[in-house]
């Protein structure tokens, strides 16, 4: 099975966040997530 590097994924989603000038709970708002969820995958400490 594929495994995802998280922290890579975490570095690539908070640089096209913070492109896109928008924080955190901005974007679980448009995910319909938690602003703490982002957190986590930004962090590269998030569940499988």
């Amino acid at each position: 099975m594929f495994e995802i590097d998280k922290e890579k994924f975490g570095l690539f989603l908070a640089q096209l966040r913070k492109e896109k000038g928008w924080t955190q709970k901005e974007l679980a708002e448009r995910l319909f997530l938690s602003d703490k969820a982002v957190s986590k995958w930004e962090r590269g400490v998030s569940q499988s």
